[in-house]
């Protein structure tokens, strides 16, 4: 009751706001109208994506969109962060960098490839262990739910994630930023970004972080969950005639961070123990992206080629005990190098009653991972490897007829072919020979279609549906102990979405909705192997999910808006039976809830601008923030579940032209949550969510 009682005092505060504001003088609003525009007007959503059209409020789509100075306002420092900033989009933040599942609307996953994409500048980033990425520096990111597989293909099942670093084009100048807060946090970041004549850009900047920790382990009297992370990233822009454009975009990020401060859960009572094991866990990460993009426009067409390479290495160890006793410590290592090509043409004829475009995709990954288990009982080592290459290839096509039948009214379809084939060679499991390695490769295909209709009504407002097709690649369980478990295959889904978007009042008031429903078959579900230790993916289910999502601004005036976003999602299994070889028990999970998906995502958001205007001061900047997740299911039986909860975040900026002081404050009420649960035969574990934190910020430009 108490969580509810939370949401129902941030809506009346909201709602008292706006109908306070709306008593400000007519006159007083008029002439502001020019500032205050809706988030996602067409002047607002202008997207570098050389795949989309240059506008998504016109697109039959569910789109949100986080734009700089929202990144700034909410002080989003990673990644993990823009939870649930987008309805149903839920990223736990848990483990380490290497532990970075992404779920929308219901789809993710926390042991295999990912359901979600996530794109850094039109670079793909193929593996979960490379999407906790640090924010700096960040000129906008977009969130697509729903399938993207037409135009994004593989992997994309439940959306995609978009982000665009800043352009030397648009920002000009040096900006300097220090943070400073609880718990031994640190931050500091520099840029730089100019051209000449508007026809050569360049851009550099530098990023440190340094936190000290937030859990003790009472075992070596030391934070558990220390990290020292660098990014660094270079950008050439080059205008080489007024149709042609070239981007050089390099980027550099390496960690060095403890973590998994796992704790033991007492079941039966609930009571959870603190941080206590003997040996440091840890994960380090050296991660290298290039992109080199070319865009070619004419008066009719525009031709585009993305060439993206990108390396990463990642060294975890972990204490797979977590007890003061040396009994199990595991050492893996992975290596992926990953090769991309890509070239699109679309046409950009202004109100032609056909739209087009086309592309073609290419890739080549190269995944090598070493798993070393220690048994500290007896010093035995079970080391178990593999390689994994795999070379994919896709065509893609999309077309909108306009005015179809009568005015406004479009048609919208596409069609992607996927082929990809993967190769593996394994050492030291238990299909192998000793000293011999085995040698296997498969390949998988898919056709994922789109179909929408959209019709724009009033000055800015859409109603849409589309019906769309998601694709999710297959692989090997690179530790499996049977053959028929060597091999998984591809999931894919069929989504049903229909929505509408409108400004109204004279863009006072800002309302997207949309409605879902996902057929999901071929589902790939985490099993225990035979053996009772440790997981493989299977094929083993069928799920629906079903839900709504709302968005909504409110501008009562230039210096005062609202911010709403809410999601709500019900994600079963239609179709499971979970047969443990270790056991020989079948269980069955029919119209269970789906294991880590919040059937809820709430975020609230105001910000004030006073208007200071003396020497010393020009503004102060009031923002506040509530953002909520639950209730989730942590496993298959529905019989752990973390509550929902909400976290109360604040910020006041102190701004004079060129320099600013921010106080910010997270988890203001010191919310306590478990933001992870696993288990293993004989215990079970949780982490705790992130404590209370404060800082103060220093940002200069000059």
């Amino acid at each position: 009751m108490k969580k509810r009682s939370d949401i129902k005092g941030i809506l009346s505060l909201i709602l008292l706001f706006a109908l306070i504001s709306t008593s400000i003088k007519a006159d007083d609003i008029q002439g502001e109208n020019d500032s205050v525009k809706m988030k996602f007007t067409a002047k607002e959503i202008i997207i570098e994506s050389f795949k989309q059209n240059n506008n998504l409020y016109i697109q039959p789509v569910s789109a949100s969109l986080l734009t700089s100075k929202e990144i700034k306002d909410f002080n989003i420092v990673n990644i993990k962060e823009i939870t649930s900033l987008a309805p149903n989009l839920f990223i736990p933040d848990y483990g380490s960098k290497m532990t970075s599942p992404v779920y929308i609307r219901g789809i993710g996953s926390h042991r295999n490839a990912p359901s979600v994409g996530l794109y850094v500048d039109g670079v793909p980033y193929f593996d979960r262990s490379t999407f906790d990425i640090n924010i700096n520096d960040i000129d906008r990111i977009e969130v697509l739910r729903g399938p993207q597989g037409t135009i994004y293909g593989r992997n994309t099942m439940g959306g995609i994630i978009n982000v665009f670093t800043k352009s030397p084009f648009k920002y000009k100048g040096t900006n300097l930023n220090l943070t400073a807060g609880n718990y031994n946090n640190y931050q500091t970041g520099l840029s730089h970004y100019g051209n000449v004549d508007n026809k050569v850009g360049y851009a550099i900047s530098g990023n440190y972080l340094h936190s000290g920790g937030y859990f003790k382990n009472t075992t070596t009297e030391k934070k558990a969950d220390p990290i020292d992370a660098l990014s660094t990233r270079a950008r050439i822009s080059w205008r080489v005639q007024p149709q042609l454009l070239m981007h050089l975009i390099m980027a550099y990020e390496y960690s060095d961070q403890d973590g998994y401060p796992y704790r033991v859960l007492h079941k039966d009572t609930g009571e959870i123990d603190e941080v206590n094991y003997n040996t440091t866990s840890y994960y380090c990460r050296n991660m290298a992206t290039n992109g080199f993009n070319i865009e070619y426009i004419t008066e009719r067409f525009k031709v585009s080629s993305q060439s993206s390479f990108q390396f990463y290495d990642g060294k975890q160890g972990l204490d797979q005990d977590f007890t003061p006793q040396n009994l199990y410590y595991v050492d893996f290592y992975q290596r992926q190098q990953m090769y991309s090509q890509e070239f699109n043409i679309k046409s950009l004829i202004e109100g032609s009653k056909y739209e087009w475009q086309f592309g073609l995709f290419g890739f080549h990954q190269n995944y090598f991972q070493t798993n070393d288990t220690n048994n500290l009982t007896n010093g035995v080592h079970t080391i178990q490897s593999a390689n994994n290459p795999t070379d994919g290839f896709a065509v893609y096509h999309q077309s909108t007829i306009n005015d179809l039948f009568i005015p406004k009214l479009s048609f919208v379809f596409g069609l992607r072919y996927d082929w990809e084939q993967t190769n593996t060679t394994m050492y030291g499991t238990k299909l192998t020979e000793a000293g011999k390695p085995l040698n296997d490769k498969t390949s998988f295909s898919q056709l994922t279609p789109k179909a929408a209709i959209q019709y724009p009504f009033g000055k800015d407002g859409l109603a849409y549906f589309s019906v769309s097709r998601g694709y999710k690649t297959g692989g090997f369980n690179n530790t499996a102990e049977q053959k028929e478990d060597l091999i998984f295959n591809p999931e894919h889904s069929w989504s049903y979405e229909i929505g509408s978007r409108s400004g109204f009042f004279n863009n006072f008031l800002y309302l997207d909705l949309s409605l879902f429903y996902i057929d999901w078959e071929n589902q790939q579900i985490s099993q225990t192997k035979t053996s009772g230790k440790g997981f493989i993916v299977k094929n083993a289910g069928k799920s629906a999910s079903k839900g709504v999502e709302l968005s909504a601004q409110v501008n009562p005036s230039r210096n005062l808006s609202f911010q709403l976003g809410y999601g709500y999602t019900n994600a079963k299994y239609k179709d499971y039976k979970d047969y443990n070889a270790a056991t020989g028990v079948t269980t069955t999970y029919d119209d269970n809830y789906l294991p880590m998906v919040p059937q809820n995502t709430v975020s609230l958001s105001a910000n004030y601008t006073f208007d200071i205007n003396q020497k010393w001061l020009d503004n102060i900047v009031l923002n506040a923030q509530y953002i909520g997740a639950g209730k989730l299911y942590w496993t298959d039986k529905n019989d752990i579940s973390q509550d929902y909860y909400g976290l109360f975040n604040a910020k006041v900026s102190f701004v004079k032209k060129d320099f600013s002081i921010d106080l910010w404050s997270k988890n203001i009420g010191g919310e306590k949550y478990n933001s992870y649960y696993f288990s293993t035969s004989s215990q079970h574990y949780v982490q705790r969510g992130r404590p209370f934190t404060c800082g103060v910020n220093m940002n200069l430009k000059f």
